[in-house]
């Protein structure tokens, strides 16, 4: 007798156009990704329908209910338009004992607070770019400049723009007061690397393992900009930044570098506790030198994105991928219940 298939719930936020923020374009990538999420899990044999989170953490949780899922796909990247509560939505269900993609509630709470998640990486002896937290525009800054300013609880790249990079006290200043107005909250500055950009993806499929290293290509970079990837060169396709910064995966490096990078990505993974999948980010100096800027616990997985590319790269099917994710889900469940003692 066939087995019924697997019951599933894609979980995402909704954009909330009430709330403070003038980017659109990262928060409207959510609802996209969860149908193409929804639609590879159908076509993989399973029973997958989409749940919004919208303004009621009730109603989201009775619709999980009335459908009576196994598993739920965690693509939330939020809460009410706030990114800061992302790991409130984890913490929900892991609450009530519901299993789940993805890293759990800590890891995300960790990774959202930047200055906190790069004095955790610091304490592991792992390199990350001098930087303070600043909370007035009036504060000094004890930096080298240039330096690069960004809201502290953001992602996405959110409040990363080209003027973000500064050269000295007075435009420093300016960004740091508009990162407070506008985000409600301090502002990261960190001293900025001016060198190559490269991120590495990371997956836990019973073993954690490094995937290929990509690259970000400054090398059209247009005269005048910085050399980050900018909200700009991420989110907007018809942008002169994003045709300028293509990412390229497999990135052409040597062995030596590659193997320093991925084994750097798997110690920052465990570092910050994370489960299933991340993604680490890093800048290196024109004399070599690397630095970790981020954990990426929650990284933007569709199919033209960074982490599906490396995916690809390493020959692992898209669909396979979420397979060992709902399979890591259903074991935690398993092990809790064992551990719990409750049948």
């Amino acid at each position: 007798m066939e087995a019924d298939p697997l019951k599933v719930a894609v979980a995402f936020n909704t954009y909330e156009p009430f709330v403070y923020r003038r980017e659109k374009a990262s928060e409207d990538s959510v609802a996209k990704v969860a149908e193409v999420v929804c639609e590879t899990l159908k076509q993989a044999g399973m029973e997958a329908t989409l749940v919004p989170l919208q303004r009621s953490m009730f109603n989201f949780l009775r619709r999980i209910k009335d459908l009576n899922v196994e598993v739920v796909v965690n693509l939330c990247e939020g809460f009410f338009g706030k990114p800061q509560w992302e790991s409130n939505v984890a913490a929900v269900m892991e609450i009530l004992h519901i299993p789940f993609t993805g890293n759990g509630s800590r890891t995300l709470a960790l990774c959202q607070d930047k200055h906190q998640a790069k004095a955790i990486l610091s304490s592991f002896n792992l390199p990350v770019a001098p930087s303070q937290l600043i909370a007035s525009a009036e504060e000094m800054v004890d930096l080298k400049f240039p330096v690069i300013v960004k809201p502290n609880s953001e992602d996405a790249s959110l409040g990363v723009h080209p003027e973000s990079v500064v050269y000295d006290q007075e435009a420093l200043a300016a960004q740091v007061k508009r990162i407070i107005e506008t985000y409600s909250q301090p502002a990261l500055v960190e001293e900025f690397i001016d060198g190559r950009e490269f991120n590495v993806a990371v997956l836990d499929d019973g073993e954690i393992k490094a995937l290929p290293v990509s690259e970000i290509d400054f090398t059209g970079m247009p005269e005048g900009y910085p050399k980050i990837c900018s909200y700009e060169a991420k989110w907007y396709p018809d942008h002169i930044l994003y045709k300028a910064t293509p990412p390229v995966c497999p990135a052409p490096i040597d062995d030596d570098l590659k193997e320093r990078l991925q084994s750097l990505a798997i110690i920052a993974f465990k570092a910050m506790g994370c489960r299933d999948y991340a993604r680490v980010d890093f800048r290196m100096s024109g004399q070599g030198e690397i630095f970790i800027l981020e954990v990426n616990p929650n990284p933007d997985i569709s199919l033209d994105a960074g982490y599906a590319r490396a995916l690809k790269a390493a020959g692992i099917d898209y669909a396979e991928f979420w397979r060992i994710m709902i399979r890591n889900a259903l074991k935690r469940k398993e092990e809790n219940v064992a551990t719990n003692g409750r049948r």
